[in-house]
């Protein structure tokens, strides 16, 4: 007997095609199969179909087909980085007509993304040229504003005199840091990599990823290129919303300001150290004493040294009691070294005075 396919089922299956086949180019047919339960010539068909309705491209034959998803928009314009060039009109003129049908937190969250990123390249590039690219699919949204400038990781270094290019993606990744004071609260970087799926900072030869919203970090080497280039994508679907963003990180004790932050331990890392030192742990606790609440993220990080745990959660918090400092994704030997640090004296009650008055 032949089992009709309901309309909610068809749309759940339509949706899954687009939503999986940039990832899966040439098997989207066999996975669709296997999710729903249904035959390949029955996915195939599914997929025939968004190709008649523009929604997905095919190209080759046979074993060599494959299938991408045909954008809705796609536009790119350079523009002169100039004091008169307004971030808003940007969004306005070049990036919001151009998305039409997309939900309202997700058009709230690219206007936040493409206007914080248009203000950096006019305000700290030191460019002549900024690039502005959207590609609007079924699924997703992606975003890159590009720039020819001296590059924001060297920027962060040589203006606030840090170590290396490295150094300054720990400082970015931390939040409330700009290089004009005056002007700008430092929160621009830090939040956009938190509303979007997928956030790149391409600069130097440096490239910094931060995925699912802020929970994944990645720092890879590339090609030296020059200027920066910003990349921000985003499903067509996303429930998040800019507001739950600047929630997660603000305190009602502080009127909702930005208190909180989300610190990956393993930029603090060097290629393949371990972290054991004080002056790491030093460098990793840099700026801590702007927040409330600091969530030390150890994913990635197997092992510390007890002068880096003791640095951070004796000397520090005992320094700084107004900073909460909370660990998570730690292993049993990290959790170990936490706790042994804890549990010593503090260097308040080890330099406190011996009485010298003695009892009857």
């Amino acid at each position: 007997m032949v089992q009709h396919k309901t309309r909610p089922q068809r749309n759940a299956v339509r949706s899954f095609i687009i939503e999986n086949v940039t990832d899966h180019p040439r098997d989207i047919t066999s996975i669709t199969a296997k999710k729903f339960g249904i035959s390949r010539q029955a996915a195939h068909r599914h997929i025939q179909q968004l190709a008649h309705e523009n929604a997905i491209r095919i190209t080759g034959r046979t074993r060599a087909r494959e299938y991408a998803l045909k954008p809705i928009a796609s536009h790119t314009v350079s523009l002169d980085l100039s004091p008169s060039l307004k971030e808003d009109q940007v969004w306005r003129e070049h990036v919001l007509p151009r998305l039409e049908g997309v939900k309202p937190n997700v058009l709230a969250l690219c206007e936040y993304g493409c206007t914080e990123m248009v203000s950096n390249a006019i305000d700290h590039s030191e460019g002549t040229k900024v690039s502005i690219q959207l590609v609007y699919t079924p699924a997703r949204i992606r975003l890159v504003v590009k720039d020819d400038g001296v590059g924001i990781f060297h920027k962060v270094q040589t203006k606030l005199g840090l170590e290396d290019e490295h150094h300054a993606i720990l400082e970015l990744a931390k939040g409330k840091l700009t290089t004009d004071p005056q002007r700008h609260t430092g929160e621009g970087v830090f939040f956009t990599s938190r509303v979007f799926d997928t956030f790149i900072i391409l600069a130097g030869n440096l490239r910094f990823i931060t995925l699912s919203g802020g929970s994944d970090w990645l720092l890879e080497d590339q090609r030296p290129i020059l200027g920066t280039t910003f990349i921000m994508d985003i499903s067509t679907q996303s429930k998040r919303r800019t507001q739950e963003i600047f929630d997660k990180y603000a305190s009602q004790d502080d009127d909702y300001g930005f208190t909180k932050t989300h610190v990956p331990v393993t930029l603090a890392k060097y290629g393949p150290e371990n972290l054991v030192s004080r002056s790491q742990a030093k460098r990793l606790l840099a700026r801590f004493d702007r927040f409330r609440e600091v969530v030390l993220d150890f994913k990635n990080v197997e092992t510390i040294g007890q002068a880096f745990a003791d640095e951070i959660f004796r000397v520090y918090v005992s320094a700084h009691p107004n900073v909460h400092i909370t660990p998570i994704n730690a292993t049993g030997q990290i959790r170990a070294m936490i706790h042994r640090a804890e549990s010593q004296p503090t260097p308040s009650s080890l330099e406190a005075p011996i009485s010298t008055n003695s009892t009857p």
